[in-house]
């Protein structure tokens, strides 16, 4: 059972990290690059110990700005996906998600969202898409219900992004402690 932290803020105000290095281009659903969504800039991340193991998710907006969680029995992957769930679920309006999940990024990227829901939730082997209990509510916010608001960017993981670091350690923290931790 995932178990986020004891509350949220209501409202969380953009604060925009500076010193952004490694990233690739933006995506950004359904919408041009040269209209690519003003607003809130969260970074994401999850970490296991061991694979599947104990892991623990963050976002931020800023050193002041951010929350984790944990999950005593899990994955890697699964913990990438909920950091992004949780971090829309928080803040509300245009969001700019840079995640070093590639997959992640990729699932909006490459469009594999849409193929999953074409074949009725399979993958392209046929087989159940793993992780489908995240990966659903997550393509319904932002296909459906944010549709053209929430912009994706990779950025390298572990490359001196100070605000990629930041998630990291509040991830692999909330990992080992079992714990979140709330600011804002």
């Amino acid at each position: 059972m995932i178990t986020p932290t004891v509350s949220r803020p209501r409202q969380v105000h953009p604060a925009a990290p500076s010193g952004r290095t490694g990233q690739t281009g933006p995506v950004t659903l359904f919408e041009a690059p040269t209209t690519a969504p003003a607003g809130t800039v969260v970074f994401t991340d999850g970490a296991c110990i061991g694979n599947p193991g104990p892991g623990g998710w963050a976002w931020a907006i800023s050193g002041s700005e951010y929350e984790s969680g944990h999950d005593e029995q899990t994955t890697n992957q699964r913990m990438e996906v909920t950091a992004v769930l949780q971090a829309l679920g928080a803040i509300p309006g245009r969001v700019h998600v840079v995640s070093d999940s590639t997959y992640v990024v990729n699932c909006f990227k490459q469009r594999w969202w849409a193929g999953w829901r074409a074949r009725g939730w399979r993958n392209s082997r046929g087989e159940p898409v793993a992780n489908q209990d995240l990966w659903r509510p997550l393509v319904d916010e932002v296909v459906d219900r944010r549709r053209g608001e929430v912009q994706l960017t990779w950025v390298k993981g572990h490359s001196g992004d100070p605000m990629n670091e930041l998630v990291d350690r509040l991830a692999v923290e909330a990992a080992r402690m079992q714990r979140g931790a709330h600011s804002g």
